[in-house]
């Protein structure tokens, strides 16, 4: 089914996109209230440092995010960051070159990003691949139990002294294995995803209460770039009415594209931002299902 799944968005995204978009999201997440009749969006970025900051720092370093944040906090626009505790030299490649910790640069960007109220999530360990293919990336996949807790746990302790202390986790490129979601969701409120995540999810209602975490993955057109969400936002924001909607913003897309998308974009999405992962946040806390609570079902059209 998840494979027919994968096959279905596919299709979709050249044909029926912006149907699906409707159909998969949430009409209301229970207990966690949107406060108002319009949508509210929940911006996630991914990701800072990037994951290609070592290999190639004049394109994806420290300068190129700051032109970001300045654009989003300049129109008011909030939004989570997706943070790596380290970063890898050449993470396409299971053998690598091995992996540096965060310089003082990066860290004094992420304290300002503090101060300003972005969000941050915890996005794995290094960002480096254990399957050369593709279409199989993934830094968690195949990893047992203790080996997925140790990874979050060494990830968690090298950010804990910049006084970051994420409850949301993106897993690097959007893959985990489906029996890892359990131990995620035990130690992160929100568990994150996007198409690569439908191969061992399924494609789902988003956000949804799976046990007492949400799992929230972003789909095409909401997932992409700031060119495709100007089309597809107008109509979102008018017809979805006390929603969340997830939306993922790559940075260094937006660097390539020259900024100008993102600058129109941000200014669209900021009324529908202020807060609103704090406030999504606040609410999970206080809304999150009894133990025993059956989970919804994983059904598109339930």
């Amino acid at each position: 089914m998840r494979v027919s799944e994968q096959v279905l968005y596919k299709a979709a995204r050249r044909w029926r996109e912006q149907m699906l978009a409707d159909r998969l999201l949430s009409d209301r997440l229970p207990g966690v209230e949107t406060g108002t009749d319009a949508p509210r969006l929940l911006v996630r970025v991914d990701e800072f440092p990037h994951y290609r900051a070592w290999d190639e720092p004049d394109r994806f370093g420290t300068s190129g995010f700051a032109r970001f944040h300045e654009i989003m906090a300049g129109a008011g626009a909030g939004y989570l960051v997706a943070v790596l505790p380290r970063v890898s030299r050449s993470p396409l490649s299971p053998e690598g070159g091995g992996s540096r910790p965060l310089e003082d640069e990066e860290i004094a960007l992420l304290r300002e990003l503090a101060e300003a109220e972005v969000c941050f999530a915890l996005h794995g360990r290094d960002h480096r691949t254990r399957e050369v293919s593709p279409r199989r990336h993934s830094e968690l996949c195949g990893l047992d139990r203790p080996r997925t807790d140790a990874l979050i746990d060494e990830a968690l302790g090298e950010l804990e002294p910049h006084g970051i202390r994420p409850d949301v986790f993106v897993p690097p490129f959007n893959r985990f294995d489906a029996r890892q979601f359990p131990w995620l969701a035990r130690r992160f409120s929100v568990v994150c995803g996007g198409p690569e995540s439908i191969g061992s999810m399924g494609l789902q209602r988003t956000p949804r209460w799976r046990g007492g975490s949400v799992y929230m993955p972003s789909y095409a057109p909401y997932y992409g770039r700031a060119a495709d969400l100007l089309r597809a936002l107008p109509r979102a924001i008018e017809r979805a009415r006390g929603r969340w909607i997830p939306i993922v913003l790559h940075w260094g897309w937006e660097a390539e594209a020259g900024w100008s998308d993102l600058e129109r974009l941000a200014d669209l999405m900021a009324p529908h931002t202020t807060s609103a992962w704090q406030d999504f946040l606040g609410a999970i806390a206080r809304g999150r299902p009894a133990p025993g609570m059956p989970a919804a079902s994983g059904a598109p059209g339930a």
